[in-house]
């Protein structure tokens, strides 16, 4: 079974990532890898820390000369920044008091964090509850994304929405998405793009955040995936199960899932055809490549609402967890808006979940395997 860890701190020495059960004689090409890590880093709204860290990869087991062995495969990405916190972060001797946070921030993991550990330290729950660590996920994403490619599978992602700047119009089109890779925001219409960037600027003028809704859509992937026999099996549940455990995401759709629920029936479900050269195929893609918790054939389609950051320049109010007194929330150098990066994360994240379905449906010992099979079912 293919399945995946992440370890590490923002501000510690690096992020590690471990993949177990991923299949042998897979090229890997450790360039794209960083591509994607650097897609992850891009984005207007970033903060100062996009400067500092260049992330790369550096793989420690699991491929030789290019390709996977078939064992776990572990790698590392350097934290650029640690040298500058290494007083605070060293595993063995540290400095425990010039940066120690008292002041939880309100919608972050801070409070509840420290109340469920037991530490008098805030820092040490918001070194690991950071979206840093989505960096090793981009990472496996990539990963995963390079066995697909070997079976036409695609995976793009575009910005929706951010703040109240949002497109009206529902884009399917995976070459308009394919567009959004050269924007700014991550929005393949320039209009809208524009109109982000402003909601942006205001809201960094403020000292305020903004949160936003990004789609996944993954192309090529073949009926069958998932399982309607048990609840935990479907992949619809899985998605939303893995997209919800990106920091900061607090909704996922798949298709039109809330619009959906508005209209009757009749203008929901997708109908069924046939023809010699298709095969199966439906005209409409409400349900978004998913029925009964399996993949129908038809392009994936995800939607991820992802609410503002919790760090404020402008801060809210909290209570100092040591004297109880009422305080403004620390402030951590942070983002305006990470949707942009959030939408990379989203599909690496899918594209990953696919991949472990995939493997599921067609075997996982090595890519030679995979191929018969897969072949036989076309």
């Amino acid at each position: 079974m293919f399945r995946l860890i992440t370890a590490g701190e923002s501000h510690g020495k690096g992020l590690v990532g471990v993949v177990e059960g991923f299949p042998a004689n897979v090229k890997i090409d450790i360039e794209e890898i960083n591509k994607d890590l650097a897609r992850r880093q891009k984005g207007y709204g970033r903060g100062g820390r996009m400067k500092i860290e260049k992330d790369r990869v550096e793989i420690l087991s699991g491929i030789r000369g290019g390709k996977t062995l078939g064992s776990p495969i572990s790698f590392l990405i350097e934290n650029k920044d640690y040298e500058n916190w290494k007083p605070y972060m060293n595993p063995v001797d540290v400095d425990g008091e010039t940066r120690k946070v008292t002041e939880p921030r309100p919608g972050h993991a801070d409070l509840t964090g420290a109340m469920k550990y037991g530490f008098e330290d805030v820092r040490n729950v918001l070194e690991r509850s950071s979206a840093r660590e989505t960096a090793v996920r981009v990472a496996i994403g990539s990963i995963a994304r390079q066995l697909l490619q070997n079976f036409n599978i695609k995976v793009v992602s575009h910005v929706t929405a951010i703040g109240e700047a949002f497109l009206q119009e529902k884009v399917e089109d995976i070459e308009k998405i394919e567009l959004a890779e050269a924007s700014e925001v991550r929005c393949c219409d320039e209009a809208v793009e524009l109109a982000m960037i402003e909601e942006i600027k205001r809201a960094k003028e403020e000292g305020n955040s903004l949160g936003g809704v990004f789609e996944i859509h993954v192309t090529g992937v073949p009926a069958g995936l998932g399982s309607y026999v048990q609840w935990d099996r479907k992949l619809d549940a899985k998605l939303a199960y893995a997209l919800m455990g990106i920091q900061a995401i607090k909704g996922v759709e798949t298709g039109y899932g809330f619009q959906n629920a508005e209209k009757r029936g009749s203008l929901v479900h997708d109908e069924i055809f046939h023809s010699p050269d298709k095969g199966y195929y439906r005209e409409s893609n409400h349900a978004g490549g998913i029925e009964g918790g399996m993949s129908n054939g038809e392009n994936i389609m995800i939607r991820c609402a992802m609410k503002p950051i919790p760090t404020l320049y402008t801060p809210l109010r909290t209570v100092d967890i040591e004297t109880k007194e009422a305080v403004l929330a620390t402030v951590e150098r942070s983002d305006t808006c990470a949707v942009p990066a959030a939408s990379v994360v989203g599909e690496m994240v899918a594209i990953t979940v696919i991949a472990q379905e995939f493997l599921n449906k067609y075997g996982s010992d090595s890519l030679e395997e995979i191929t018969k099979r897969w072949k036989d079912c076309l």
